[in-house]
C-alpha cells in the first residue's frame, strides 16, 4: 500500500520532533562544555573554550579512570559473550533433562535487581579476596550479562533453519564445528548487538564499582564523575566537558556498530 505525500510529510514532522526531543539535552551539554568557565575566560573572545575537556581530564584524572572502565568493559563483554553463544547454543538446539528449570533459573539473573543481592555478593567476594580488585568488578557483571546473553542467543539459536543443521551433521560436523563454523557466522548481527547491550550496560554500570571497590582502587568513569561532580558542583562547565568525555567511548562504539545493532534488534522482534 502506497502512503501518500501527505502521510510521509507527518511521518517526518514526527520523526524530527522525537529526534529534537532525544538530541536537545545533549546538544545543551556539549554547548555548555564548550563555554567559558569563568568571567576572565568570557572576556577573551574565543567562542569555544576546548581547553575545558583539557582542563577536566587532567582534573578528573579521567585517563586512569577511563582506562580502568575499558579493561573492564572488555572482561565483561568478551567473557560474557563468548559464554552466552555457548549456552544460548545448548538451550536453543539440544533437548535434555531438567533444561526449563536450568533456564528459568539463567533467567533470574535479569529479573532479580542489583540492590536485592549487592550485600551479600559484597561478603561472598570479600571472603574470596576479589574486593578492590578488577574481577570483582567484573564478576558480578559477567553473571548478570550471560543471564541475558543466554535469553538473547537461545532465541535466535531457536529460530534457526533446522535444515542448515541437520545438512551439517549428514556431512559429519559435531556440536563445536556447527556452532562456531556454520551458525555463528550468521549469527553476526545477534552477537553484535549482544556485543553493544552488554558494553554500554557495564559502561554505565555505577552501583556494582561503588560497593566492590570500598579503597577506590578499581574506580570506573562513571564513579569517578560522581566524585567530580561533588568537587565542581559549582562549576558546570568542567563537570559537562567531564561528562562528554565519559559518554564518548559508548557513542563512539555505537556509531561504529550501529548498522548490526539495528538489523540485530529487527530480527530480534521478529523472532519467536
Amino acid at each position: 500500500m502506497k502512503s501518500s505525500n501527505l502521510e510521509r510529510a507527518a511521518n517526518y514532522v514526527i520523526l524530527i520532533a522525537f529526534a529534537l526531543f532525544a538530541l536537545g539535552p545533549m546538544f545543551t551539554i556539549v554547548k555548555t562544555a564548550l563555554g567559558p568557565e569563568n568571567a576572565d575566560a568570557a572576556q577573551d573572545g574565543t567562542s569555544l573554550h576546548w581547553g575545558n575537556f583539557a582542563a577536566a581530564w587532567e582534573q578528573g584524572e579521567l585517563g586512569r579512570h577511563l582506562t580502568t572502565s575499558v579493561s573492564v568493559s572488555v572482561i565483561v563483554v568478551v567473557v560474557a559473550v563468548f559464554f552466552s553463544i555457548m549456552s544460548g547454543y545448548a538451550f536453543g538446539t539440544m533437548r535434555f533433562k531438567g533444561e526449563q528449570v536450568l533456564f528459568y533459573l539463567f533467567l533470574l539473573g535479569i529479573m532479580v535487581p542489583t540492590e536485592a543481592i549487592i550485600v551479600p555478593l559484597y561478603f561472598d567476594l570479600r571472603s574470596a579476596g576479589l574486593t578492590n580488585t578488577i574481577w570483582g568488578v567484573a564478576l558480578p557483571q559477567i553473571a548478570q550479562s550471560v543471564a541475558f546473553g543466554t535469553f538473547w542467543m537461545r532465541t535466535y539459536f531457536r529460530s534457526t533453519n533446522v535444515a542448515i543443521t541437520e545438512a551439517a551433521r549428514i556431512d559429519g560436523a559435531g556440536n563445536h564445528r556447527i556452532l562456531w563454523s556454520v551458525l555463528v557466522p550468521t549469527a553476526r548481527p545477534a552477537i553484535v548487538t549482544l556485543v553493544l547491550l552488554s558494553f554500554m550496560w557495564t559502561w554505565n554500570e555505577f552501583l556494582i564499582p561503588l560497593v566492590m571497590s570500598p579503597r577506590g582502587e578499581v574506580r570506573t568513569a562513571p564513579l569517578a564523575l560522581a566524585i567530580f561532580q561533588g568537587q565542581y558542583v559549582q562549576g558546570t562547565t568542567l563537570l559537562a566537558a567531564a561528562a562528554v568525555i565519559i559518554a564518548l567511548p559508548v557513542v563512539i562504539v555505537y556509531l561504529f556498530l550501529q548498522r548490526h545493532f539495528i538489523r540485530g534488534m529487527i530480527e530480534g522482534a521478529v523472532r519467536e
